[in-house]
């Protein structure tokens, strides 16, 4: 049997190496809108713009570059392998180049960025509208149905076709709209605006009465509309394979999986913060209201900045129960079932540890929403003495716990601080349940062993990548 976090040996050392093709675009002038790229470019009067690509974009990087450079005269430099998900605008890594804008390509998720002019190219990908407006009439043969229709960005730009086709046969269809870049107008009256579209809701019943299509393939995108919007049918147009079909995605038992996560973090008692992102804004409000949500619940807390996280990564720290990742709403979904620790949302976590916030149906996958001001955002309650708290017991240990907030001791010191003065002699002790947990631990890391060790000259290494090394033969299979 494998160890956990191993991987088959044999199979990496077969794996063979080659470059990545770059794949057909026919037009790149049209694919990547070279020309609304130049006026943003030219209009702004930026003088070094950041190009970020998404992996399976970033062969097309170095043309693209070096026509807008020859476009606008601005000097064009390219983001790649970014820290934290391709979706959101890496906007640290484009201040550490001096950029004064972004030119985002590829898929998005649309969140707001508050410190850099950002301009959304999703890539036009290519879409067989009558094939989607055929499809559509065979999932709803009813023309008086309400249905709101919602794409993925790359086929945005074929929507208004759509509409055309649809909207005499449909009155009551409804089309979202994209909001990215300019700043959004006011709402209207029952307007919707949720993960950067927005769209009109005029059933009497409110949005319960629509049913959603989708336009694009399954991914994360969809499963977050159809957690959000949990009580809507959903069906969906894959343009890949011309296929319609209503979506079978059990959306209760995937809501049954996030409920019991909230249960394992309301027993935990070391929760990891996990720092997802550093581009959309309100995460540093976030950090700060979770860290003091898990305070007032009596857990210790700890921020970890790990990039994209990863089992290998999270299992490096054992001594924490649960994780929260603090990401964009497509990232924040994290399938944790891999990991040595679940991962939960700030929504879920506010679930445990908040006594106001009660589970309603609805589902929250925008941190924004969680903030004060927001529509969804909820003040804390007042703390209450331990003696007069009403005692809970945890549905998967069956063990007493607290289930209220409270203020700790003034004498208590920040959660931030580990180490603090004991006594006159200025000896330390330790006071985090991490520090005691690594206190216990058969290695805890390396020795430098000052004056034991040997001086010995350097050598020539190995050459090569681990899995063959030039010195290595390769044993055909």
């Amino acid at each position: 049997m494998a160890a956990a976090f191993s991987s088959d040996g044999e199979a990496a050392l077969r794996r063979e190496l080659r470059p990545v093709a770059a794949a057909p675009r026919g037009d790149l002038d049209g694919f990547y809108e070279m020309g609304r790229a130049t006026a943003f470019v030219r209009d702004g009067g930026f003088c070094k713009v950041a190009l970020q690509f998404p992996d399976e974009l970033l062969a097309d990087a170095a043309a693209v570059a070096a026509r807008m450079e020859a476009a606008t005269g601005a000097e064009m430099f390219v983001l790649g392998d970014t820290t934290y998900g391709s979706c959101c605008v890496d906007e640290v890594a484009a201040e550490h180049a001096g950029a004064e804008a972004v030119l985002h390509y590829g898929p998005a998720c649309l969140s707001p960025c508050g410190k850099l002019p950002v301009l959304h190219i999703f890539g036009q990908q290519p879409l067989d509208v009558g094939r989607c407006a055929e499809a559509f009439r065979e999932l709803y043969p009813e023309r008086q149905s309400r249905v709101v229709v919602l794409s993925d960005v790359v086929y945005a730009h074929a929507m208004g076709e759509l509409e055309q086709q649809l909207c005499p046969e449909y009155p009551n269809i409804t089309f979202s709209r994209l909001e990215c870049g300019d700043p959004p107008a006011p709402a209207l009256p029952g307007e919707e605006r949720r993960f950067g579209r927005r769209f009109l809701v005029e059933a009497p019943g409110g949005l319960q009465d629509y049913a959603m299509f989708y336009v694009g393939a399954e991914g994360l995108a969809l499963t977050n509309f159809m957690l959000t919007w949990n009580r809507c049918p959903f069906s969906s147009f894959d343009p890949t394979t011309g296929c319609g079909r209503h979506e079978t995605l059990n959306v209760n038992r995937a809501l049954m999986r996030r409920l019991y996560l909230v249960e394992r973090a309301r027993d935990a008692r070391v929760v990891g913060i996990l720092v997802g992102t550093l581009g959309v804004v309100g995460y540093l409000a976030l950090l700060q209201r979770l860290r003091e949500l898990l305070r007032r619940a009596g857990k210790r807390s700890y921020t970890l900045a790990v990039g994209k996280p990863n089992p290998a990564k999270l299992a490096n720290f054992p001594e924490v129960d649960i994780f929260v990742l603090v990401a964009c709403a497509q990232n924040s979904l994290l399938d944790s079932s891999d990991f040595y620790r679940p991962v939960v949302t700030p929504y879920e976590l506010e679930l445990a540890c908040n006594p106001a916030r009660e589970w309603t149906g609805s589902y929250l996958t925008d941190f924004r929403d969680l903030l004060p001001g927001a529509c969804a955002h909820m003040e804390l309650p007042p703390a209450i003495p331990a003696a007069e708290a009403i005692p809970d017991v945890s549905l998967i240990t069956g063990e007493m716990r607290a289930a209220h907030l409270c203020d700790p001791p003034a004498s208590q010191l920040p959660p931030s601080t580990t180490l603090a003065c004991r006594d006159q002699t200025r000896a330390l002790t330790e006071i985090s349940p991490a520090a005691s947990f690594l206190e216990s631990r058969s290695w805890r890391g390396l020795e430098q062993q000052l004056g034991q060790t040997p001086v010995s000259k350097a050598v020539q290494g190995r050459r090569g990548i681990a899995i063959a090394y030039e010195d290595e033969g390769c044993e055909q299979p």
